[in-house]
C-alpha cells in the first residue's frame, strides 16, 4: 500500500471474472463510470425515502449525499470504500422535534437541522478521539467495543425502529380504506421483491418495490378513479437544472438533546462498515476508523447546514461491493459526482414528490420494521448471551424506554425516548459490568 496520503490506484487486471479489485486499484474509466452509476442506483431508494419521511427536500438530500461522500473520501485519503446516504436513525428525532405529520415540506425543518449539526459535531469529536487513539498502542476501536458492545448497539438500533412504529402505523392507515389498502399493497410489493427475486433486483428491493407500488397505485387511482390521482403536472413544468430548496439551521437545546444521541448509532454503523469491508478485502482498515468517523461527522454537519439530512455509510453499497467484489474507492467518487448532478435537477425532485402518501405509509412500515430487526440481527450475529442477566436487563430496559418514548426534562432541556434509551443502555451496561 502506498505511503502517500492517497493511493496511486494502479490499474487492476479484471480479465478474470470474480477477481477482487482492491480499494487502491482501479478499473478502466468506462467501467468505473458504470460501477459508479450502479452504486447510485443502490443508494437511491433509501436516500430519497428518508427525506420524504421527514419532510426534507429530496434534491438537497441527494446533492449532499454526493458531497458528503466526497468529504468522507478526502478524510480517509481514498482508503475506505464507502457511500454516504440519508440516515434513517434521525427520522424519529426529527419528527419528534418538528411535529411533522407528513404531506409536503417540513415547516419546522430549521430546528431539526440545528440538532443534526450538533449530532455531527458530537460524532466528529468521537472520531477525533479514536483518530488520536489509533496512533497509540491498542488502537482506537477497543474502547468503543468496551463502551458499546453488541448488546448495547443492538438494543439502541432496535429502539430507533420501535420508537417510529406509531408514526408508521398512522401513515399506513391514511384517510380512507383505499389508502390503507394501498399501504398493504406497498408492503406486499416490497416483500415480494425481497423473497421472489434474485441478484441486483433483490438488493434494490426498496427502489423496485417503491416503483411497483406507484404503478399499482396509478392503475387504481388514475385509471379507475378509486383514490387521489398522481399528478405529474409539476414534473412537466419543472426545469431540468436549477438550485434545490436550501434551508438554514435553528439551534434549540431541546431538539439537540433528542437528536445528538443518534451519534452513537452512526458510530456503530460506521464501525460495522469498516470491519465488514476489512473482512471482504482482506485489508486491515481499522487504522482509518477515526478518520472515517470524522469524515462522516463533518459530512453530516455540512449537510445539516444547508437543509440536508444526516448521513451515514450505506449497507446497500456494501452489498453491491460484496456481489461485484469491486472495492475501488475511485468508483465512489464517480457515484458522488452523478448524485451531485441529480441534486441540481428540479425535474428529478418534482418526480419524487409525486409518490402517493399511502405508498410512503406502507414503505414506512417496512423500513422502520427493518431498522428494529437490524438491532436484533446485531444480537444474533454477535451471539449475545441472554442467559447473562446483565445483557438481559440492559436490552429489556433499553427497549421499553425507547418504545415507550420515556422523556426526561431538566429545566429547559428535554431528552426524548431515543436519547434516554441510548444513554441508559451505555450507563446501565457500565454499572452492571462487574458481577457479584
Amino acid at each position: 500500500m502506498s505511503n502517500s496520503y492517497f493511493p496511486r490506484w494502479r490499474l487492476a487486471d479484471d480479465a478474470e471474472p470474480g477477481v477482487i479489485i482492491a480499494p487502491d486499484e482501479r478499473l478502466s474509466w468506462p467501467k468505473n463510470v458504470a460501477m459508479g452509476a450502479q452504486h447510485v442506483v443502490a443508494m437511491f431508494g433509501s436516500t430519497v425515502l428518508a427525506p420524504l419521511l421527514m419532510g426534507f427536500d429530496p434534491n438537497v438530500a441527494i446533492l449532499m449525499s454526493g458531497i458528503g461522500t466526497l468529504i468522507f473520501f478526502l478524510f480517509v485519503g481514498g482508503r475506505v470504500p464507502s457511500y454516504l446516504g440519508s440516515s434513517f436513525a434521525f427520522i424519529g428525532g426529527v419528527i419528534a422535534v418538528t411535529g411533522y405529520a407528513g404531506g409536503g415540506a417540513n415547516a419546522n425543518i430549521g430546528v431539526a437541522l440545528g440538532a443534526i449539526i450538533a449530532c455531527g459535531l458530537a460524532y466528529t469529536l468521537i472520531g477525533v478521539l479514536v483518530w488520536i487513539a489509533n496512533g497509540r498502542a491498542g488502537g482506537g476501536a477497543n474502547w468503543i467495543d468496551a463502551l458499546m458492545p453488541p448488546v448495547v448497539t443492538g438494543a439502541v438500533v432496535a429502539v430507533i425502529g420501535l420508537n417510529l412504529a406509531p408514526i408508521a402505523a398512522k401513515g399506513a392507515m391514511g384517510a380512507s380504506g383505499f389508502d390503507s389498502a394501498m399501504a398493504i399493497v406497498t408492503i406486499l410489493c416490497v416483500g415480494g421483491i425481497a423473497v421472489y427475486t434474485k441478484g441486483m433486483v433483490q438488493r434494490l428491493l426498496i427502489l423496485v418495490g417503491l416503483i411497483l407500488a406507484c404503478v399499482v397505485y396509478a392503475i387504481f387511482a388514475n385509471g379507475m378513479g378509486l383514490g387521489k390521482p398522481m399528478d405529474f403536472s409539476a414534473v412537466s413544468a419543472a426545469a431540468w437544472f436549477g438550485l434545490p430548496h436550501f434551508a438554514a439551521p435553528v439551534f434549540k437545546a431541546e431538539a439537540m438533546g433528542l437528536i445528538v444521541p443518534v451519534a452513537i448509532i452512526l458510530v456503530a454503523e460506521n464501525l460495522g462498515h469498516v470491519k465488514a469491508v476489512s473482512a471482504m478485502t482482506g485489508q486491515d482498515l481499522d487504522r482509518y476508523l477515526g478518520r472515517a468517523f470524522v469524515g462522516d461527522g463533518v459530512a453530516t454537519m455540512v449537510s445539516g447546514a444547508v437543509g440536508g439530512t444526516g448521513v451515514t455509510t450505506y449497507a446497500e453499497n456494501i452489498g453491491v461491493m460484496a456481489v461485484t467484489r469491486i472495492y475501488s474507492t475511485l468508483v465512489f467518487v464517480i457515484a458522488a459526482l452523478i448524485a451531485i448532478v441529480l441534486g441540481f435537477s428540479p425535474k428529478f425532485g418534482a418526480l419524487i414528490q409525486t409518490i402517493p402518501a399511502p405508498v410512503l405509509g406502507g414503505m414506512s412500515v417496512v423500513v422502520f420494521g427493518l431498522i428494529a430487526i437490524a438491532g436484533a440481527r446485531i444480537w444474533v450475529v454477535n451471539q449475545v448471551d441472554f442467559s447473562d442477566n446483565r445483557n438481559l436487563i440492559v436490552a429489556a430496559v433499553t427497549l421499553v424506554l425507547g418504545a415507550g418514548d420515556f422523556t426526561v426534562k431538566l429545566g429547559n432541556f428535554t431528552l426524548g425516548g431515543i436519547g434516554t434509551a441510548t444513554f441508559g443502555a451505555i450507563i446501565l451496561y457500565a454499572l452492571l459490568r462487574r458481577k457479584k
